[in-house]
């Protein structure tokens, strides 16, 4: 029996703690094709250079055999120019520049009182999960007042985003595609009626915003919100969960650099950068399609195929960062915002025209939260290490981080 490919290693659950060396062993051939026909593209250049090639397509419907979908709905992240740069555009009007530039700025303030809120909760206890009594809620309550979607109906649509997301396991398994079929269904009846609601009495949130606006695009169709309200709704608290985590459990393995943060709070922003590129939330994006062949790095990738883009191992390229796997955030400068001193962007928010739409207020959120956490916890420490981890490669994150302190400093 042959043994597994080595991206068949990266996807088994029992390295997602640590898939790290194996990208190493990944970058050794940049674009490897995989027996079910698709293309592994693992180094730095290679992955940046096709995320600006029009020739690859966000349009899973192009691939030579297209597979059977689970949702009729598509986000813009799954479309193509034009289509795309109209719906961003139409959802940007009112997260940010130059129509909403400083709705990300002005929620600052209320972030830090959610945080500040959540760690308040921690007294009188000398451990906690970081996941479940930090990471989680702070994103979610965020996104929630953002989109305008009522905080008691998380518990409700909670199992629908996590069951909704193994659609982004290539290793799923037709029962779970099958949960996952329900679940968008029930996820997406429960925000036509959200929609609906905000559009006979409009807030001042995303989700009416988008539903009565008449802007120089036109308006929205039905369909267009609710694929964007979906994709917000899953992605501005997903990702960001895993952030914070990763972050969390990151600090508490290089107690140098949290003692540094203690002493010098302004450190945050270069580390959160650092951590981007070390520890990413998303791990690789697989919905990717040739439109035609495609020559790169010594190989034809073939028009019509999958190509699947290793954000995480581009990051550790030792040809695009020097001693990739140290974590320093003293390499990144901070007259260059997300650019490091050795090298050029990281991919942790992708690149190109799908560069990541709410990485403002990741990096906020992250800042925000890593930060109050190095102050207030006095001697935190891991409870387990590593700890256990989301099923999902995509989306790779402690699925729980219980980490134990002495006590509480008061906010």
């Amino acid at each position: 029996m042959a043994s597994p490919s080595v991206f068949a290693q990266i996807l088994d659950y029992t390295n997602r703690p640590n898939p790290y060396p194996l990208y190493a062993e990944l970058r050794k051939t940049p674009v490897s094709r995989q027996e079910n026909g698709s293309y592994v593209v693992s180094t730095y250049r290679e992955i940046e250079e096709l995320l600006h090639d029009p020739r690859i397509s966000s349009d899973m419907t192009n691939l030579a055999q297209p597979a059977v979908g689970v949702d009729d709905t598509k986000s813009f992240i799954n479309l193509d120019p034009p289509h795309h740069d109209r719906l961003r555009r139409l959802a940007m009007r009112h997260f940010g520049p130059p129509h909403t530039p400083g709705r990300v700025d002005g929620m600052a303030a209320d972030l830090r009182g959610i945080v500040t809120g959540l760690i308040d909760d921690f007294a009188g206890k000398n451990e906690v999960d970081i996941v479940d009594e930090f990471a989680f809620p702070f994103p979610v309550t965020v996104i929630c007042q953002l989109l305008g979607v009522p905080r008691e109906d998380v518990p409700r649509f909670h199992a629908w985003v996590e069951a909704g997301i193994e659609s982004l396991n290539p290793n799923a398994s037709p029962e779970q595609q099958q949960k996952v079929a329900q679940a968008v269904a029930d996820l997406g009846e429960y925000l036509t009626e959200l929609i609906e609601t905000h559009r006979r009495a409009p807030g001042n949130d995303l989700l009416s915003a988008m539903a009565t606006d008449d802007g120089p695009d036109g308006r929205m169709t039905q369909d267009e919100l609710l694929s964007t309200a979906k994709l917000l709704l899953v992605a501005g608290h997903e990702t960001t969960v895993n952030l914070i985590t990763n972050g969390t459990l990151t600090l508490l393995r290089h107690p140098d650099v949290l003692e540094q943060l203690r002493r010098d709070p302004e450190l945050v922003i270069r580390m959160v950068e650092e951590l981007l590129r070390y520890e990413p939330p998303v791990h690789f994006v697989p919905w990717k399609v040739a439109l035609d062949d495609i020559e790169i790095a010594d190989t034809t990738i073939a028009a019509g195929s999958q190509v699947i883009l290793v954000l995480a191992s581009g990051n550790r390229d030792p040809d695009h960062v020097r001693d990739p796997d140290r974590f320093d955030p003293n390499r990144f400068d901070p007259d260059r915002f997300g650019l490091a001193r050795d090298n050029d962007q990281h991919l942790a928010f992708s690149s190109g025209i799908h560069y990541c739409f709410g990485a403002p207020l990741a990096r906020l959120e992250a800042q925000i939260a890593l930060g109050e956490l190095a102050r207030r916890l006095e001697n935190p420490r891991l409870a387990a290490d590593p700890p256990p981890y989301r099923p999902n490669p995509v989306l790779r994150g402690p699925l729980h981080l219980p980490v134990e302190f002495d006590h509480v400093t008061p906010a």
